[in-house]
């Protein structure tokens, strides 16, 4: 299947890029951005063709993979499944309900596959974690913390507007909710509070009858950096194993090949647009509450 792919910022020269260039049944044909030299230098680091011309990408290709904020993916998406194009969609779809609504009528309408990349939905180990706990049973909740540092020097995502302005709600939240969700089954209700700086403490009420937390902040002190997660109940406390190193590329072109299949088979994927929308409204919902 051919993919374009819209952006060029870190994401797309670290993970989207050399995932679709070197995933199997997949070929990279092209790139468009904003800026046509970063389009360029991209493409030709990753042996496909620049695009200064967006509508031109979309009509050569199959399938659209997005490395651009939320809500320019929003905007962007509506044109791309009314092309008929198959979209790899980034969390969280939008920061706005409607729009992300909008992304998911338009897909439906056009009757295409999507996937949207919630990373540790797409690792070996995590996914091997997740069944084991579906599989034992018995777990009355879980808890995710992840305390992360865009204000240090050097980090890669530091300079992203969107991540600046949204905080840990809007960037880490989304994963959080995914994460959870496999593991404990569909989010019903969030309940939040907010603290220093973005700062976000999120208690989930699973249909399960679980009870989960997320602890959350995009500007930690760096001394305080981490990740952790973990289910317990009656077999005790079973944490999540740690995220292989260099894993980002390989989860994307695992995302990439199942959203291949999904457009091959006609089969719905666990992690379409429709979960990415519910994902939106929780958030949202959640951030109707700090702001209260």
């Amino acid at each position: 299947m051919r993919f374009g792919l819209i952006g060029t910022g870190p994401w797309a020269q670290r993970v989207h890029g050399p995932a679709l260039a070197a995933a199997p049944g997949i070929e990279l044909a092209g790139v468009w951005g904003r800026s046509e030299d970063r389009s360029s230098a991209l493409a030709t680091a990753l042996d496909a063709r620049p695009y200064a011309d967006l509508d031109a990408l979309v009509a050569d290709v199959d399938a659209i993979a997005f490395a651009v904020p939320p809500d320019v993916q929003a905007e962007l998406a509506l044109g791309v499944a009314a092309a008929g194009r198959h979209l790899l969609l980034e969390k969280p779809v939008a920061t706005d309900p409607a729009r992300a609504r909008a992304v998911r009528d338009a897909v439906a309408a056009a009757g295409v596959a999507s996937v949207v990349f919630f990373t540790d939905r797409f690792i070996e180990a995590q996914r091997a974690w997740f069944a084991e706990v579906q599989e034992s049973g018995g777990w009355r909740g879980g808890w995710l913390r992840w305390l992360s540092a865009l204000q240090v020097e050097g980090n890669p995502f530091g300079a992203s507007p969107w991540r600046r302005e949204q905080g840990a709600l809007w960037d880490i939240g989304p994963h959080a909710i995914s994460t959870l969700t496999a593991a404990l089954g569909p989010i019903e209700t969030v309940r939040a509070a907010g603290g220093e700086l973005d700062l976000v403490v999120l208690t989930f009420g699973h249909a399960s009858g679980a009870t989960s937390t997320a602890t959350l902040s995009a500007f930690a002190p760096p001394a305080a950096i981490g990740f952790d997660a973990a289910v317990w109940g009656e077999h005790g406390v079973l944490p999540m194993p740690a995220r292989p190193e260099g894993m980002a590329v390989e989860a994307f072109r695992t995302a990439a090949q199942e959203l291949v299949a999904s457009a091959e088979s006609g089969d719905g994927h666990p992690l379409d647009v429709e979960f990415g929308v519910h994902v939106v409204e929780l958030l949202a919902d959640a951030a109707e509450q700090i702001a209260r």
